[in-house]
């Protein structure tokens, strides 16, 4: 159910949540193997044509076989944290979005946490929207940060799909790849910075999902077997619903935040399909030059991939003080959101 206007009326004026917040520092961790579309025709009954002009993906990255997605968050939290001149002993919140956690218990925000050795931070994992559980996340960090006890939160991104994608599955086998992304939020005494307003929205659907495992489904030496713990992806149910969502998210917001779509700066989207994001931006009537690219040479990194190219136009000096631009994504659920924010 999308976000009622009564729900959101304090944010659509443009003046942003009571407390402002800045982001401070952005970082991200690439697996150095990289698998080339040519790579995967070896394997795979596709082509390089097929997969470029269907996806716009090149290239990705996988995650060597003894690491884990909590490796790559902590691998990703260090230029970050620097950055923003940070230290671990200074968060006081560490937020996991993934949906590729370490194991099902305990917290991959936990073991991120002990690592950096931020050790009175509190710890959250936001798993479940999958590819838009770091727009989840970044909402949730906002609202810590209106508490007058939470100043610096670090936000990790990080999905590891090489591990839950089916090998042999012509379509989820080219899509995937493997990486991790940071952003610490700080407090800032810059009025009208940070989260202006936002709108969420989800209809069930099986379109993506894992589907054992869990409690309706718990592992066995049948479910293994089934193949029915790897990703399972029905593609024209993802654009159906990603070309129709993104756009009508991103309106959504802008216009809850007061600002004229065509004013925002910098379109963070996630990184699911070029053609998706062309869709979109053609939807919404704004040059696709404002969305920054990734998907490209990193795939399909699930939550991480807005955050990398969040860090990219960061990296590039290209975020200035006063930006507005939105976060936007899509994942298994289905579940979409889009937050609009202005850059401190």
């Amino acid at each position: 159910m999308t976000v009622t206007v009564e729900q959101t009326l304090h944010h659509q004026t443009g003046a942003g949540l009571p407390v402002p917040f800045a982001v401070a520092g952005t970082g991200v961790y690439l697996p150095p193997t990289v698998v080339t579309n040519e790579q995967l025709t070896r394997t795979l009954d596709t082509s390089d044509e097929w997969i470029t002009s269907r996806t716009g993906i090149r290239e990705r990255r996988r995650l060597a076989p003894d690491l884990a997605t909590s490796d790559m968050c902590v691998a990703a939290a260090h230029p970050a944290l620097e950055a923003a001149g940070v230290g671990p002993a200074q968060l006081d919140a560490v937020v996991v979005a993934s949906y590729t956690g370490d194991q099902p218990l305990l917290s991959t925000a936990l073991i991120v946490k002990d690592a950096l050795g931020a050790h009175r931070a509190l710890s959250l994992d936001v798993t479940q929207a999958a590819c838009a559980s770091g727009v989840q996340a970044v909402l949730i960090a906002a609202h810590l940060l209106q508490n007058p006890s939470i100043g610096t939160v670090l936000l990790l991104a990080a999905d590891c799909a090489s591990r839950i994608t089916d090998p042999t599955d012509r379509t989820a086998g080219v899509f995937f790849g493997d990486a991790a992304a940071a952003v610490v939020l700080t407090r800032t005494d810059q009025a009208g910075a940070g989260l202006l307003s936002y709108d969420l929205g989800s209809q069930l659907s099986y379109g993506v999902q894992i589907p054992a495992g869990g409690s309706r489904l718990p592992t066995t030496a049948a479910t293994v077997a089934a193949g029915e713990h790897y990703l399972r992806m029905d593609g024209r149910a993802v654009w159906n619903t990603a070309s129709t969502r993104l756009p009508e998210s991103i309106a959504s917001a802008a216009h809850r935040a007061g600002v004229p779509v065509d004013r925002i700066r910098h379109f963070f989207l996630h990184q699911a399909n070029l053609n998706i994001l062309t869709e979109t931006m053609t939807a919404l009537g704004v040059p696709r030059e404002r969305v920054p690219v990734t998907v490209d040479r990193l795939g399909n990194t699930g939550s991480a991939g807005l955050f990398t190219a969040l860090h990219a136009t960061m990296a590039e000096g290209a975020l200035l003080p006063g930006d507005t631009y939105v976060l936007s994504g899509i994942g298994a659920g289905f579940q979409w959101g889009t937050l609009c924010l202005r850059h401190a």
